[in-house]
């Protein structure tokens, strides 16, 4: 049989005979993830590295198309002129005092917090005369502000606890990818090869 069920049994096919790649990116995840949580200074600082390599690579293709656009009828090309070399800035800073950026994403953790906790508290607000028990968005609204007052005076506790998110993320994902692939090895022998 032809057209949209062949085709949809000739992917999963070619999916199922490659099951392994998901198995390799699962172990990956979950073997980042034990590291970070295992050192999670050090995964801090390559953190804040690639953000530095990734914002300054952004300011020198963001000067380039600025350069490429800088005839008087493309407009406003300046803005991007001034935006790619904040960014080779803001790159360059980075490099050189990398615990300066990663004070500021401590911060910008801490901030993330208390705006979180400030809505949710003026969500249960609004909501106390149509939702009973709202003193439970209250008090989650109000741990969150706590908690984003408690980071942004100790900011290194907060770039941890970001390295933290993404290694139960990574090892989290990592299992659901293991999954996926003993899965689709279960289903690689009952699938007919193609013909």
């Amino acid at each position: 049989m032809t057209g949209r069920n062949g085709s949809g049994m000739l992917g999963l096919q070619k999916i199922t005979a490659h099951w392994w790649l998901f198995l390799i990116r699962g172990i990956i995840a979950i073997l980042f993830g034990i590291t970070a949580f295992a050192y999670p200074a050090i995964t801090a600082v390559i953190f804040v590295f690639l953000f530095a390599g990734y914002v300054a690579a952004d300011g020198i293709l963001t000067l380039v198309s600025a350069v490429r656009f800088s005839h008087p009828d493309s407009g406003r090309w300046w803005w991007m002129l001034i935006q790619g070399v904040l960014g080779i800035a803001i790159g360059v800073i980075t490099i050189l005092y990398p615990y300066v950026t990663a004070f500021a994403l401590g911060i910008l953790v801490a901030v993330w917090a208390i705006a979180t906790g400030l809505t949710e508290i003026a969500a249960a607000w609004r909501l106390r005369k149509d939702i009973p028990n709202e003193i439970f968005l209250i008090v989650v609204g109000v741990l969150s502000v706590l908690v984003g007052i408690y980071l942004s005076i100790f900011p290194a506790v907060a770039l941890l606890t970001l390295v933290w998110v993404v290694a139960f993320y990574a090892i989290l994902a990592g299992i659901l990818l293991i999954a996926l692939a003993f899965r689709l090895r279960s289903h690689k022998s009952t699938l007919t090869p193609a013909t």
